[in-house]
C-alpha cells in the first residue's frame, strides 16, 4: 500500500515543511493507509493544495487551526480558508471509513466536513488534547483507531474492499473487466458495488492511484520522468505529463518543486 500525498504548498516556502510518516500496525492495515505527523516549514500557517487522492483523510492540527475530514477526490483544490501548520494525518481505506467513522466512503467524495461533525465536538477535543501533549504522536493517534476499532462495523472483505486494494499497488495496469474476472464477479457488479461503498468507479480510482505513485517517485532527489512514467503505468512521457497536468494543475517538473515534505533533524 502506498502513502497518498494529500497536499503539497501552494508556493514554494522559505522552509520546508517536516513530515514523518507511518505505516499502520498489521491489525489496521485493511483500514488505514496511512498516517503522518506534520510541522509547516517555520511554524506558520500555509496554503495547501489538495492533490487527488483515494483515501478518506483526517487533518488534525493540534493548534487549533484545522481539524477536517476530507474525502477521496479527483480534482485538485485549492484551500483559501484552512491553513493547517503542525499535527498529524492519517488516511482511511473505504473500509475503514465505515469502520472508524460510521460513514460510508462515498458520502466525503469531494467533500471537506469538519473533523467534530464526525467525531462530535467532545471527542474530537479530547484527541487534539492527547495529541497536543503528546511526544510520539502516531502513536497516540493509531492507538485512538485501534479503539475505535473495537466498536466499528464494515468489513474490507468485500469485492469491492479487494479491488480497491488491488488498484491501488503499483505496477502493470489491469482492465477493469479483468480485475472483475479475478474477483469472480461481473464488471457491471463491481462498478456497481464501487458506486455504493466508495463512490468512484473503479477507472478513476485506478488513474488517481497511477498519480499518487508517480507523485511519490518526483518527490525522490532525483528522478526521471520517463521512467516514472513507465513504472507507474502511462503509455509513455507526454501522456504523463499530460495527466498529472489534468489532475493537479501542475506540470511533474512544478509539482516536484512543491513537494518539500522531509523529515526533521535527529535531535
Amino acid at each position: 500500500m502506498v502513502v497518498n500525498v494529500h497536499s503539497i504548498p501552494v508556493r514554494s516556502q522559505a522552509e520546508q515543511c517536516e513530515s514523518v510518516v507511518r505505516m499502520p500496525p498489521p491489525r489496521l492495515a485493511p483500514y488505514v493507509v496511512g498516517c503522518s505527523a506534520f510541522r509547516a516549514g517555520g511554524g506558520a500557517a500555509v496554503r495547501h493544495r489538495l492533490l487527488p487522492v483515494n483515501a478518506t483523510v483526517l487533518v488534525i492540527d493540534v493548534t487549533g487551526a484545522d481539524r477536517l475530514v476530507t474525502g477521496a477526490r479527483s480534482a485538485y483544490g485549492i484551500h483559501t480558508t484552512q491553513r493547517w501548520r503542525e499535527g498529524v494525518t492519517v488516511g482511511l481505506t473505504p473500509a475503514g471509513t465505515a469502520a472508524l467513522l460510521g460513514v460510508p466512503a462515498r458520502e466525503f467524495v469531494g467533500a471537506t466536513v469538519e473533523l467534530a461533525d464526525v467525531l462530535g465536538r467532545r471527542r474530537e477535543e479530547e484527541l487534539a488534547e492527547r495529541l497536543a501533549e503528546a511526544e510520539d504522536r502516531l502513536g497516540v493517534l493509531t492507538g485512538a483507531l485501534e479503539t475505535w476499532l473495537k466498536a466499528g462495523t464494515g468489513s474490507p472483505d468485500t469485492p469491492a474492499g479487494a479491488a480497491w486494494t488491488r488498484l491501488q499497488r503499483p505496477g502493470r495496469r489491469i482492465p477493469v473487466p479483468a480485475l472483475a474476472a479475478r474477483l469472480g464477479v461481473s464488471r457491471r457488479y463491481l462498478e456497481l458495488r464501487f458506486q455504493r461503498e466508495i463512490g468512484m468507479p473503479p477507472g478513476q480510482v485506478a488513474r488517481i492511484a497511477r498519480l499518487q505513485h508517480a507523485v511519490g517517485r518526483l518527490a525522490a532527489p532525483s528522478y526521471d520522468l520517463a521512467a516514472i512514467a513507465a513504472t507507474c503505468g502511462y503509455a509513455d512521457q507526454p501522456h504523463f505529463t499530460r495527466d498529472v497536468r489534468e489532475l493537479t494543475g501542475l506540470t511533474p517538473t512544478a509539482l516536484c518543486a512543491n513537494l518539500q515534505y522531509r523529515e526533521p533533524a535527529p535531535g
